[in-house]
This record gives C-alpha cells, structure tokens and sequence, in this order.
C-alpha cells in the first residue's frame, strides 16, 4: 500500500537578521529553497525513494554559491575547501558519509555511493576521493570551482581575528551556520535524511564537524523519524542531537514536536549551541525546530507548490514557480 510521502529542507540556521539581509538576497535565497525541495518532491512524486529524494534536494543546494556546501563552501585557514556530508537510509539503517572532501563536485553523491557502493560506512579525504574516482568514475573538480569571493573575504575576517567562524557573524549579508539538508518519506514508506557542509570558515588540522556522524547531525530510521541538523557542529555531536531525537521518539513515544523542542532547547542549547533541525516521522509529519533568529527552509504542501521561510518568526510561505 502506498504511503503518504512528504519532504523538507533546510540551507543554515543561526542569526539571521532582516536589516542586514537585502530584498535581492531575501529573493534569491527563497527562490534557491523553493528549487532544491521541488527537486527532491519530484522524485518522490515519480515513485523514487527517500534516498535519491535528499540527494537529489541537497545537490541543488551543493550546487547553489548561496549555501555552504558544494560551491559556495567555506575556505579553510589555508584558503582550500573541505567539505563534509553523510546520507541515510532509514529502510535498513544504511549509513555512508564523507569527510575531508576536496575535488568532488557534490560530496552528497559520494556519500551515497559510499553507502551503496563500499562496504564501509565513511571514508576520509584521500582514500575518499580514490574510492571516487577509481571505483565510481567521478570527475577531479579543480579547487577553483568552489572559489568565491564573497568566502575569501569572510576567511581574511576570520584570519584577522585569530578564530573561526562559527557562524558568519561578521560578514554583512547574512550570519548563519553553514549546513545544508533533507528529509523525506517515499511512497514505500521509507525514511532518509541527506546533510552536506563546507564546515567553518577558517578552520584547520583537517576538521570534523557533525554533519558526516550518524546520529549527530543525521539520521534516519523506518518507522521513526529522519532527521538533518544545523548550527554548531561541536555541540550538535557532543549531544547526539539526531540520534537523541530518533531515541526519544522511539523508546518514550515522544512527538516529532516534542523530541525536537526538548532536543534543540535542552542541553544542546544550555551548552551555548545555536541551531535546528528538520524532521519528518513515520506518517509524513514535518517539523522545523530552532533556537535562533533563523533558519532557511522548506517543504511542499499537497498542492505540489513549495512553502518556505527563512525567519523564527515567520510562518512558511508558498512561492510559486
């Protein structure tokens, strides 16, 4: 019997403040959001699994310089990029994440491959990118793809300071954490939850965030919840924070709404820790879930059109194509 199947986004959160943002920027962010949930809806739509659902949303975004990931990834210290993403598979508890990525266009896929293709659950720079072009034909992306100005200038900020940048505090568009993300329930009722990132500005010694750990910034599981995390990759794997919203719906029969708000307003942000998560459970319900100023997401409603937001205090907004 078919399910209901539903999916949702998200680009970043953190402290993002209207005054700062342009109306242009406003614009190109919700049109970028409205595009990478329709694309991944579009394989729900034709029968396709969750899996290629979040892969397929999160690659838009990969490929958008709005986002942290992919092509408008964050510079590292040494002004490269190294990015990270994980996908799972909420049928079989299939996991594959990547980590330390630097000349593969869209890690996201790779993650995929990963889970798919090795029989491994991460791989880590180097061998990562052997296992991509040798064994799955990927093409060698120069560094220079993912080059921007706009993340050079943030690096030369965060260089002056001596820190990295947890969020994008001192750069005058926008101030976000940098991940982006996707979950989704298919026809068949399964669940899968995609998240890639560029990681922090300046960062250095070949740093790991949350986003490639299952359970820390993703996770997915049948009969469950899929989950994509935000915010502060530190604190968000120091408190499990997608496997503790999984644990709590399964084992205490919590909500979505409640296992999210207990989650992200509990010790992740009693710890300092800025950010959200999006969620879907077993019979489709979406949930959105932050503790700052903002988070760009998004979802579809049963009309096919896509509803987005970007501020805590606004409600999602059909923008239609």
């Amino acid at each position: 019997m078919l399910q209901p199947f539903s999916i949702a986004i998200h680009g970043g959160a953190g402290t993002i403040d209207r005054r700062l943002m342009t109306p242009e920027l406003e614009q190109a962010y919700r049109e970028a959001l409205a595009q990478s949930v329709l694309a991944g809806h579009a394989v729900l739509v034709n029968g396709g699994s969750a899996v290629d659902a979040t892969v397929a949303a999160v690659t838009v975004m990969e490929d958008s310089p709005l986002f942290n990931a992919g092509k408008g990834s964050v510079l590292t210290h040494e002004e490269t990029v190294e990015m990270d993403a994980c996908v799972m598979d909420g049928k079989n508890l299939d996991a594959g994440a990547v980590t330390l990525i630097r000349h593969i266009k869209n890690p996201i896929q790779l993650a995929r491959d990963v889970m798919q293709k090795s029989p491994h659950a991460m791989l880590a720079g180097e061998g990562a990118e052997t296992f991509a072009f040798k064994e799955c034909g990927y093409d060698y992306t120069e560094q220079d793809y993912f080059f921007t100005e706009r993340r050079y200038n943030e690096l030369q900020i965060m260089k002056k300071t001596g820190g990295v940048a947890l969020s994008e505090a001192r750069y005058p568009d926008e101030k976000k954490h940098g991940t982006v993300g996707a979950v989704a329930l298919d026809k068949n009722g399964n669940l899968a939850a995609a998240t890639s990132t560029g990681g922090l500005t300046n960062k250095r010694w070949g740093r790991v965030g949350d986003t490639p750990i299952v359970g820390g910034g993703n996770y997915a599981r049948n009969g469950n919840v899929a989950v994509s995390a935000t915010g502060m990759g530190e604190l968000l794997m120091r408190c499990t924070v997608a496997g503790d919203i999984a644990g709590r719906m399964q084992y205490s029969d919590a909500s979505i709404e409640k296992a999210c708000r207990d989650v992200i307003h509990g010790d992740f942000l009693a710890l300092g820790g800025e950010g959200g998560v999006i969620a879907i459970d077993a019979n489709g319900k979406v949930n959105f879930e932050l503790n700052c100023a903002g988070m760009y997401r998004a979802t579809v409603d049963e009309h096919g059109k896509a509803r987005v937001a970007i501020f805590a205090d606004e409600e999602l907004q059909v923008l239609g194509f």
